[in-house]
């Protein structure tokens, strides 16, 4: 059976090459924890919405050269993190239920080349 990890990893890859990006080095845990903190912190719409406009920046900015496609992706996915943190809820506030996503798994991508 294949495993979920798999799936997304084979998806990712035949969306590259769908849009000849097959150099461009993905990390979809990154992706992903982005998408569940914005689900969580803003409403759950906002999760591909977040998610497109991180890439949409990332790629405005490496193919117009002002940085590297790694540079660039991390840059993106740091500011959209940054963004909805801001909107994020005090964890004390009543009702509020914890996701268990902190945001700061993977975010090792937005460092410099």
């Amino acid at each position: 059976m294949t495993s979920q990890d798999e799936i997304l990893q084979q998806w990712c890859q035949e969306l590259l090459t769908a849009f000849e990006l097959e150099d461009v080095d993905l990390d979809p845990a990154a992706i992903l924890s982005l998408a569940g903190i914005a689900a969580h912190s803003v409403i759950r719409p906002a999760a591909p919405l977040t998610t497109f406009i991180a890439g949409f920046a990332a790629g405005l900015a490496a193919g117009t050269g002002q940085a590297t496609d790694s540079v660039a992706m991390g840059a993106a996915l740091r500011v959209a993190r940054e963004a909805v943190e801001r909107r994020r809820p005090a964890e004390s506030e009543p009702g509020r239920v914890h996701s268990g996503v902190t945001g700061n798994e993977t975010l090792g991508a937005d460092k410099a080349e």
